[in-house]
């Protein structure tokens, strides 16, 4: 199993080693624009009349972003502007906030803040199962403050600090329906937030594994559109470096734009030809000169989200037994009798995993598990198949890469559980 780490896990660590705030716009000869690096980056925005901070990161790092930015302070705080209502994007906000400074957010941000914070019984140990090792938090994380903001924006709000404008345009569904885009015209530059995802000129995660309200592809490529139509000469996201100069900036959004349309337009075509969600997801393939990365989201989990989006929940070709609440699983213990044990299973999942067809396994082992929870031998293919599939990722996705090496640490600890009764 290998132990590199995914390109976006290095990234959203790229603040652990950073010893002050990085100046990157500057005009004329002073820079005005400061980046202190995070889980999503803080960013410091300075005027003739006071200061404006874009997001805040993280609440774990909330006193060392303070400490960076605090060297080009340059007046009270004014504005502190959300891009969403994740908490790597507000969790700063109580420690930067001064008596007179407004908190802006996106329509919604209220509502999409308590629906995430609500459910943290059901997401923290999903988030858990697939960022803990990246965001290295302990046993006690610190918890996300109530944030509300002074100011919510409806579609779009033009603001003034100084000698500076700042437009606030709503631009949904990157990641949240509150999400903002800050676009400063006279400097030509766009602040856009995870919009783009966290890793730029890449495939949004229309529906994350973590899981949260499935993001419409419609909305993605309308805000897409409007950020492209600003002219941007340099682009701030979340993450990472900023994207500069007016032809590149153009030259990604079209290409994303292009990929991601291409995804929406095989996918309705699928349907329409009476092909399975499966059989779509499977059969993906971008034409040559169209792909882009797939370190958050991929292509053929953005193929499923759009067939949901457009079709619903319910796949006919899995039948009656879709509509109650009796899942397949139930019927485990009844197909290992008829396989003569789970010990049967497991020898035909590890003559599959052997044949090259490592899902194939999975789904027996499923069975076996399912029927005898105790199978040592299914639990070695679970972890075996899962080391196959991890070899053969690449290790470029994060969510992927730390889903199946989490499996593979959960079938160890299993298997060592399992150990003393084996031996006994």
């Amino acid at each position: 199993m290998s132990g590199e780490q995914p390109a976006l896990a290095t990234l959203v660590r790229a603040g652990d080693g950073q010893a002050g705030a990085e100046a990157i716009a500057s005009g004329p000869g002073t820079p005005f624009v400061f980046m202190a690096k995070d889980i999503s980056n803080a960013y410091l925005v300075t005027t003739g009349a006071g200061d404006l901070m874009v997001n805040t990161g993280f609440m774990d790092n909330a006193e060392r972003n303070v400490a960076l930015l605090k060297p080009h302070r340059t007046g009270a705080l004014a504005f502190i502007i959300l891009t969403q209502s994740h908490a790597d994007h507000y969790g700063g906000v109580p420690e930067f906030r001064e008596p007179e400074t407004q908190v802006i957010g996106g329509p919604g941000f209220n509502e999409a803040r308590d629906d995430m914070i609500g459910l943290q019984p059901y997401f923290g140990p999903r988030s858990g199962k697939l960022w803990g090792s990246t965001l290295q938090r302990g046993a006690a994380p610190k918890p996300s403050p109530h944030v509300v903001p002074d100011i919510l924006v409806d579609r779009r709000l033009t603001i003034e600090l100084g000698e500076r404008r700042f437009v606030l345009i709503h631009t949904p569904e990157g990641e949240t329906v509150d999400s903002l885009t800050v676009w400063m015209p006279e400097e030509k530059i766009a602040f856009t937030g995870n919009l783009f995802g966290p890793v730029f000129a890449s495939m949004p995660f229309l529906c994350t594994l973590r899981g949260d309200k499935p993001r419409s592809v419609r909305a993605y490529l309308r805000s897409l559109a409007s950020v492209r139509d600003l002219g941007a000469e340099i682009l701030i996201t979340g993450h990472g470096e900023p994207i500069r100069g007016a032809a590149r900036i153009r030259g990604d959004l079209d290409r994303m734009h292009a990929a991601v349309s291409f995804v929406r337009d095989y996918t309705l075509a699928g349907m329409n030809a009476g092909h399975d969600v499966h059989q779509l997801m499977r059969e993906f393939a971008f034409p040559e000169g169209l792909s882009i990365g797939e370190f958050h989201g991929k292509a053929s989990w953005a193929v499923r989200t759009i067939w949901e989006e457009y079709s619903g929940w319910l796949h006919y070709e899995d039948g009656t037994t879709a509509l109650y609440g009796v899942p397949r699983r139930s019927i485990d213990a009844d197909l290992a009798e008829l396989a003569g044990g789970a010990g049967r299973i497991a020898a035909r999942a590890r003559a599959r995993l052997a044949a090259g067809a490592p899902l194939e396994a999975l789904h027996l082992v499923d069975v076996a598990l399912g029927a005898e929870p105790d199978a040592i031998e299914a639990w070695k293919v679970r972890r075996d198949a899962s080391e196959a599939l991890l070899a053969a990722s690449g290790g470029s996705n994060l969510s992927e890469t730390m889903w199946l090496r989490s499996e593979i640490a959960a079938c160890e600890t299993r298997l060592s559980e399992l150990a003393p009764a084996l031996a006994g």
